[in-house]
């Protein structure tokens, strides 16, 4: 039972990956949330529970961590848990984050993986180059071969559990400020003359705040600033104020 939360395919190329490799299924934690569906599941004896999300500046999603306070195991019998964050750099303190949300609900962290992947944070930063871009999908598909082996054998992985200082500051301290004073405004989105009013960045948003108004988009809500509605828009014609203008556009071209 993997689920998933993703802005750009990154996240969801990984689930999905991984669960095909393991006989398993993904469950779009967005979808979830957005169709207010009741957040209760019954464990199978020895079943897998997955959650993958990226790293937004050094913490999973907000949306993430909400879910996993939310949601409810029955019959869990110490079935092995995994967390994997796919992040442009560093994936910060996250894995401690879930792992004392999992601790409240009486629940253990068995391993905690991250992949580096091609960089979608277009507001503050800008795409790889298409050369880095094709390394860094190449090395990903063998970080997933590595990953799925101890899944298989639910081998416990602790390494990104036990992160040292730096990353501890980065989530504990950088986060927070980067939550109040670098907070997605939706007043910054518009669209420019190029919409062709296809509507997919209404369909792609997590957040469920995108609405078509005589087939142009409007935004009214509270952003979870997984940019998707940016890098999906087939015309480009999507921007954020001037912070996007002129910079390039990532989706995984593996997950539809």
């Amino acid at each position: 039972m993997i689920f998933y939360f993703t802005g750009t395919g990154n996240s969801g190329y990984v689930a999905s990956e991984i669960a095909k490799a393991n006989n398993d299924t993904i469950t779009s934690i967005s979808k979830l949330i957005n169709e207010e569906k009741e957040l209760e599941f019954t464990l199978k004896d020895g079943e897998v529970i997955g959650i993958i999300y990226p790293i937004y500046a050094y913490a999973p999603p907000k949306m993430v961590m909400e879910f996993i306070k939310n949601i409810k195991f029955n019959n869990y019998k110490n079935n092995y848990v995994f967390s994997l964050a796919t992040c442009g750099g560093d994936a910060g303190n996250a894995m401690e984050l879930i792992k004392k949300e999992l601790n409240n609900k009486g629940m253990t962290l068995n391993s905690g993986f991250s992949i580096i992947m091609p960089n979608n944070e277009i507001i503050h930063g800008n795409v790889d180059s298409k050369e880095v871009e094709i390394r860094k999908l190449q090395n990903v598909k063998n970080e997933i071969k590595n990953i799925n082996t101890l899944i298989k054998a639910r081998r416990q992985n602790i390494s990104e559990l036990e992160k040292g200082l730096i990353s501890k500051f980065l989530t504990n301290a950088m986060n927070p400020i980067f939550q109040i004073f670098f907070k997605t405004d939706v007043l910054k989105f518009y669209e420019t003359d190029d919409c062709i009013s296809c509507g997919k960045c209404e369909k792609v948003c997590n957040s469920n705040i995108i609405t078509l108004v005589k087939g142009k988009p409007q935004w009214n809500g509270e952003c979870c600033q997984c940019l998707a509605c940016i890098n999906y828009c087939p015309k480009k014609a999507i921007q954020y104020g001037k912070s996007t203008v002129k910079k390039g556009r990532y989706t995984n071209p593996y997950f539809k």
